[in-house]
C-alpha cells in the first residue's frame, strides 16, 4: 500500500501542468467575462465545454500511458497527412496562443508592480522568464513549480468566491437582464468563451507529450495513476473555471460597468471591483492570485510548443534524435515570433482574445476525431480500450463539437 501510495504522489504532475496551461486566458478573461456580462445564463455552455472536451484529452495520457508514444507519433502511425494536419494546426495557433496568454500576463504584472513598463516590455520580461527556467531546469523544474502556484491559485480563489457569495450587494443577482443571446457578438463571444473553457483541446498532445516524459523518469507508472492524474488536473481546471465564473456574476454582473479592451485596463478592473465586492483587504490575494494563474498558463505553453514542434522534427527526419539544444532554439524563436504579434496588436486586447480563442474551437473537432480514431485503433491494447458507455459519450461529444462548429460558421457567414 504505502509502495502504492508512493508511485502515485510521483507519478502526480502532467496533470498540474495542464491546469497550469488551462488556469488563465479562458478563466481569469473569459470565464470573468461571461459571468460579468451575461450573468448565470452562460453556465451551461461552461459546464458543456468542459463536458465535451474531457474525453479526447483524457485520451492523451490514455494513449501514451499503454503505448508509450506520444499522440503525435500516434498521427504519425495513422498516416503523414494526419500528422501533417496537426501540424498545420500548430502552426496557426501556436504563436498566436503563446502572445495571448503572454499580454494578460504583462497586464497583470505591470498592475501588480506599477513600475511604468510598457505591456509589450512586461511581455519581452516573461517570456525571457519562462525562457530561463525552462532551459535551466527544463521539466522537473516546471513540474514542482506548477505544483505549487495551482495549489496557491485554488486556496485563494476559493476565499475570494466565499466572500463574494456573503456580500449583501448580491441579492438581487436574478433581477438583472442579459444581452440577447441570439446577436453576432453574443454567438461570436460564446464560441471563443468556449474554445478555451478548460482548454483547447489540442493541448491533449502537450499532455502525452508531458505524460511520456514523465514516465521516463518513473518507468513503473501505471496508466491507472496517468489518468488519475489527469483527472485532477482537468476536473482542477474546470472548478476554477467555475469560481472565476461565479466571481464575474457576484463581482461584475448588472453593475452598468464596460469592461476595458486594453490588457492593463482590464487588469485593473477585475482586481479593483473585487476589492469593491470584497474589501479593501482582499485586492492583494486577487492581484497574486491572478497573476499566479496567468504566470503559470505562459510558463506552461512557452513549453510545450518547444515540444511539440521538436517532436514533430524528429518523427520526420528519422536520423535525428532530441536535442536539448533544439529544444531551446525553438523555445526562442517562437517567442521571438509571438513578441512581433505582440508589438503590432497588444492594443486589441478583447479582439486578439477572441480570435485566439474562437480560432481553438473551430479547430477541436479535428484533434478530436484523431484522438478518438487512435484509442480505438485495432491494434490498441484490449485492455484499455473504451467501455461501451464512453465510447458512445465520446461519439456525442464529437458530434457535439462539429455540429456547433459548423452552426457558428453558417451564422456567420449569413450574418
Amino acid at each position: 500500500m504505502k509502495q502504492s501510495y508512493t508511485s502515485l504522489i510521483k507519478s502526480i504532475g502532467p496533470g498540474f501542468l495542464l491546469a497550469g496551461a488551462a488556469i488563465g486566458v479562458s478563466h481569469l478573461v473569459q470565464a470573468t467575462r461571461a459571468g460579468a456580462e451575461y450573468g448565470f445564463v452562460l453556465l451551461g455552455a461552461l459546464i458543456i465545454a468542459c463536458l465535451t472536451k474531457y474525453p479526447f484529452m483524457e485520451f492523451g495520457p490514455r494513449y501514451t500511458s499503454t503505448t508509450g508514444k506520444s499522440l503525435i507519433e500516434g498521427y504519425k502511425g495513422i498516416g503523414q497527412w494526419a500528422l501533417q494536419l496537426y501540424f498545420i494546426i500548430s502552426i496557426g495557433s501556436a504563436f498566436i496562443i503563446q502572445a495571448a496568454v503572454t499580454l494578460v500576463t504583462a497586464g497583470l504584472a505591470e498592475y501588480l508592480f506599477r513600475l511604468g513598463i510598457s505591456v509589450f516590455g512586461w511581455s519581452c520580461i516573461i517570456l525571457s522568464l519562462c525562457i530561463l527556467i525552462l532551459w535551466i531546469g527544463r521539466y522537473k523544474t516546471i513540474d514542482r513549480l506548477m505544483k505549487l502556484l495551482i495549489s496557491g491559485l485554488t486556496i485563494a480563489t476559493l476565499i475570494a468566491v466565499f466572500l463574494a457569495l456573503d456580500n449583501e450587494k448580491n441579492t438581487n443577482l436574478f433581477s438583472f437582464t442579459h444581452p440577447d443571446l441570439w446577436q453576432v457578438s453574443s454567438i461570436a463571444f460564446i464560441i471563443a468563451f468556449m474554445g478555451w473553457m478548460p482548454i483547447p483541446v489540442d493541448a491533449s498532445v502537450w499532455h502525452s507529450i508531458w505524460t511520456k516524459e514523465k514516465n521516463k523518469q518513473y518507468l513503473n507508472n501505471s496508466t491507472k495513476n496517468s489518468l488519475l492524474d489527469f483527472n485532477i488536473g482537468y476536473l482542477s481546471a474546470s472548478f476554477i473555471g467555475l469560481l472565476f465564473f461565479l466571481l464575474g456574476v457576484l463581482v461584475f454582473f448588472g453593475r452598468e460597468i464596460e469592461l476595458s479592451t486594453t490588457a492593463v485596463g482590464f487588469s485593473g478592473q477585475l482586481i479593483e471591483m473585487y476589492q469593491y465586492s470584497i474589501g479593501e483587504w482582499s485586492k492583494t490575494i486577487i492581484a497574486i492570485a491572478a497573476f499566479f494563474a496567468m504566470f503559470s498558463t505562459t510558463l506552461a505553453v512557452t513549453d510545450a510548443y518547444p515540444r511539440v514542434f521538436d517532436e514533430y522534427i524528429k518523427l520526420q527526419i528519422k536520423t535525428v534524435k532530441h536535442s536539448k539544444n533544439r529544444y531551446v532554439l525553438l523555445l526562442i524563436f517562437i517567442s521571438i515570433l509571438s513578441l512581433g504579434l505582440l508589438y503590432f496588436f497588444s492594443n486589441s486586447f478583447t479582439v486578439f482574445i477572441d480570435f485566439a480563442t474562437g480560432l481553438a474551437f473551430l479547430t477541436s473537432p479535428i484533434i478530436a476525431w484523431l484522438n478518438l480514431k487512435l484509442v480505438t485503433a485495432d491494434d490498441f491494447p484490449k485492455n484499455e480500450k473504451l467501455k461501451p458507455v464512453y465510447l458512445w459519450f465520446s461519439k456525442i461529444c464529437l458530434w457535439f463539437l462539429i455540429c456547433f462548429g459548423l452552426f457558428y460558421l453558417g451564422f456567420h457567414l449569413i450574418t
